[in-house]
């Protein structure tokens, strides 16, 4: 390691951080799916969040002076330093969950694809769950809204993300419209990864059976000319 204070810090740090950020997606999420909460409740929920985006501070800031090159350290952690930066952006610090994923499927976890699989799932139902509850927060209160629920709003980030598109909800606030053109760009490139996927185990596949193909040929061969050999060493002892 380049780092071995900073890695040692973000071992000790890794599962404290993903507490912190639970407690944040749920104080993020209750005011928005029961908007009649009771104010203390809010309140409590408020500070939680504020809480939690100092405590994602303080990491990024000790990660950053831990580092040996710091200028480096930006530029390779763009995303850390946005969601401390842009409190939108805060729940995305719960994607961390996705790298524990591999601790539930330890086989999926000896190979590539497996990996790729449970990342691709794992990031896929919480960008839709993130979406959702953003998209909900920004358009539940609007005039003209027609995403009022959490079935609505899911529904939406899951036409949106899968690219269909059915034009039965969107989004008419500009922070809507926001976190929409978010989620194109996250649905495009989730979808990249599993079409990439799946076309890399499609040529596997017709690389095993050509593999099993060719190899079946050359024992057949190898037992046609043992054959033949056989018969001319028999064809041989006629003739002496």
């Amino acid at each position: 390691m380049d780092d071995p204070r900073r890695h040692h810090w973000e071992q000790a740090t890794e599962w404290p951080l993903t507490a912190v950020a639970l407690a944040f997606l749920a104080a993020y999420a209750w005011p928005i799916l029961d908007p009649d909460l009771p104010a203390d409740w809010v309140v409590a929920c408020q500070v939680v969040g504020f809480s939690a985006w100092v405590l994602f501070a303080l990491d990024y800031l000790a990660r950053l002076w831990l580092s040996r090159e710091r200028l480096r350290f930006v530029r390779q952690h763009l995303l850390d330093l946005a969601v401390v930066v842009l409190p939108i952006l805060r729940p995305l610090r719960l994607l961390r969950l996705v790298t524990l994923l591999t601790v539930l499927n330890r086989h999926a976890g000896d190979s590539l694809r497996g990996r790729v699989a449970v990342y691709v799932v794992g990031a896929t139902g919480l960008v839709l769950f993130i979406a959702s509850l953003a998209v909900l927060d920004a358009e539940q209160d609007a005039p003209e809204a027609g995403i009022t629920s959490f079935g609505d709003a899911l529904w939406w980030a899951l036409t949106t993300m899968t690219t269909v598109g059915y034009d039965d909800l969107y989004p008419t606030t500009a922070a809507g419209r926001f976190v929409a053109a978010g989620l194109m760009v996250a649905g495009v490139a989730l979808l990249g990864v599993v079409t990439a996927s799946l076309a890399s185990w499609l040529i596997e596949r017709v690389a095993d059976v050509e593999e099993d193909a060719n190899t079946a040929t050359r024992r057949d061969v190898a037992a046609l000319s043992a054959q033949v050999a056989e018969l001319s060493a028999q064809l041989e002892a006629r003739d002496t």
